[in-house]
Order: structure tokens, then C-alpha cells, then sequence
């Protein structure tokens, strides 16, 4: 079965073959994105047999720098498991791509390699050991919107908050021209600038972003203020909100991040989105104010794994060790 199954990793878009995207974080649009923006290097592990693509998983190398040692580096990051065509087996072409995927990352001296939003907690454990990857518990919440309207989810007190929002004047809109995008951008940068593991990309990124079919970048203004912001992706009946900011310190009583949240869940639903998944809803911690933010709207948190490895292998046995199960 290994020889049937051919594994390729494409750096390039002219290169890449033709292929069935089912999600936007292993599709040719992101990879379009990632190819012209800075720091940004985008791998598509392509796998074939018998000359047909069956499989593919776009990973993401970035190039970051910390206020901590190592200060410059490189982390691998991936969005789930990948794209496959159907009666593929999963597992068994997912441990060869990433076996291959791995393999490169260490080449490239690679700090550490972290996987997401897999689409089953268990996808892909005794292979994610096999590699030495580490799981940590995590997160993750999401919204139904076709069950019930999603302003009944809420309770009293937000519906409240929300009808003061809108009284004081507060605006939810998509960002429509150049100055509103640096309004975004600069809004984004203050407000993860202090953020000892968030990340964020180049504004080049989100000037992709803006002018892509699947994505929409929005700003929450107040007199001409950008006190808020979101960029979301929206593929295959859902949407998926992955960049969040506020600025809830300077603006307290306008509460800017529910406008935000409560924006981007009110426009999926208008435009009959089935879910609204929240890519990231803060560290792992039992008690934590942001995740219970975010569950303020009526979603459901879901248990999951994030897969670590660290290409030094006595700091992976370290922290591995940590956080055994």
C-alpha cells in the first residue's frame, strides 16, 4: 500500500495540481494569500496514486519574532488534517504526509510545529505519537445558526448590553476601502502587540484577505473610531471567525468586543450560515474570562486536542513530558 501512495510537497501556486478543496485552510485561495505575504511560507503536501491527487494539507511556516529568547524563529502551523477524496483512507495517508511534512519542518530548523482544529479529537492519535507530536487539552467553541435565531440564545443581561451598543451609536461594517483596512490593521497590531502568544501576520495578509470571494474583514466604529475588528472566513455553509480585537480598555462602556462578536455572528446568520466556529478562544486554562466571553453568545464548547512537537528533542521530551497524560 506505502508504494501506491506517492507524497509531494508544492511551494509554489504555478505548481500545484488540481485538487478538491473542501476547506479554505487547505485550499489554493489560501495558499495564494500566504504566497505574497511576508514571513509566510505556504507547503502543500499533495498526495497521489495512480497519478490522481486523493489528499492534500496546507501547512504554514512562519518566520516570528518574541520579546523572549529565541527571539527570531520559525513555527509550523496547520489547520486540521487536510482534504481527502472519498473511500480514501484517512489515517493511513495522513501518517505519510505526515511523516513528509515533519520531516521538511526539521530541515528548515523549525522551532516547534502546532495542528488545530482537527475534525475528531482522536484523529490521527497513535500517529501524531508515532512522530513524537504531544497533545495539550483545549477548547474550542462554536455556534449553531440554523436551529433557532441566534439572538435567542442570549441571555437577558447581553441582550441588554447589545441594545445599549446600538443606542450609543456603535457600527458593525465590513471594511470597504484602504483606510479602513490600515484602521483595521492598526487596531489588530495594538491590541496583540502585548500579547505574550498571539500572533499576527503581516498586514499584507489581510489586504489578500479583503479581496478574496471566501473572506470578509470588518471594523466596529465609533465617531469615526475603529474600536473593534474581525477577519472571518466563510466556506462550505460556515463561517469562522479567526482574527479578534478590541479595544474594551479605552472604550469600556461601549463594549467593543460584544459589538465585534455579536456583528459576526448577526451577519453568518443573515447570509444563512449553518455555523459560526471560533478559531481561537485563548489558552487552555480551566478559568478563562475570554473563553467564557465568547460562550456569553450560546455556543458550545467542544473538547479537543492541539498537537505540539518541538524539533529539539530534549525540549519535546521536556514539555511532552509536562503535559502527559
Amino acid at each position: 500500500m506505502n508504494e501506491e501512495v506517492h507524497i509531494d510537497i508544492v511551494t509554489q501556486s504555478d505548481q500545484l495540481p488540481e485538487m478538491t478543496c473542501r476547506s479554505f485552510f487547505h485550499s489554493r485561495d489560501l495558499f495564494e494569500i500566504l504566497e505574497k505575504t511576508r514571513a509566510q511560507q505556504p507547503y502543500m503536501v499533495v498526495a497521489t496514486k495512480e497519478g490522481k491527487v486523493i489528499a492534500h494539507l496546507l501547512a504554514i511556516l512562519r518566520r516570528r519574532g518574541s520579546l523572549i529568547p529565541p527571539y527570531l524563529f520559525s513555527q509550523g502551523r496547520i489547520y486540521g488534517e487536510g482534504d481527502y477524496e472519498e473511500g480514501v483512507d484517512k489515517e493511513h495517508v495522513f501518517q505519510l504526509m505526515l511523516s513528509e511534512l515533519t520531516k521538511l519542518f526539521k530541515r528548515k530548523l523549525c522551532l516547534y510545529i502546532e495542528f488545530s482544529d482537527l475534525s475528531t479529537k482522536m484523529f490521527g492519535y497513535k500517529i501524531f505519537r508515532k512522530e513524537r507530536y504531544f497533545p495539550v487539552q483545549w477548547m474550542e467553541v462554536h455556534n449553531s445558526l440554523h436551529s433557532m435565531p441566534p439572538i435567542e440564545r442570549l441571555n437577558d443581561k447581553m441582550k441588554e448590553r447589545i441594545t445599549h451598543i446600538q443606542q450609543q451609536g456603535v457600527i458593525f461594517k465590513q471594511v470597504e476601502n484602504k483606510e479602513e483596512l490600515k484602521a483595521f490593521y492598526r487596531m489588530l497590531h495594538r491590541f496583540f502587540s502585548l500579547k505574550v502568544r498571539r500572533y499576527l501576520p503581516p498586514e499584507r495578509l489581510f489586504f489578500e484577505m479583503a479581496h478574496n470571494e471566501h473572506c470578509r474583514l470588518f471594523v466596529t466604529r465609533y465617531k469615526e473610531k475603529v474600536i473593534g475588528g474581525c477577519a472571518c472566513i466563510y466556506y462550505n455553509d460556515n463561517a469562522y471567525l479567526w482574527y479578534l480585537a478590541s479595544r474594551k480598555r479605552r472604550y469600556p462602556l461601549l463594549h467593543p468586543g460584544t459589538a465585534t462578536v455579536w456583528g459576526a455572528i448577526k451577519y453568518a446568520y443573515e447570509k444563512k450560515y449553518r455555523h459560526i466556529y471560533f478559531m481561537d478562544v485563548g489558552l487552555p486554562f480551566k478559568k478563562s474570562q475570554y473563553r467564557d466571553f465568547i460562550l456569553s453568545f450560546g455556543g458550545k464548547e467542544v473538547s479537543t486536542y492541539r498537537w505540539f512537537r518541538f524539533t529539539v528533542s530534549c525540549i519535546n521530551s521536556v514539555i511532552g513530558w509536562i503535559y502527559r497524560e
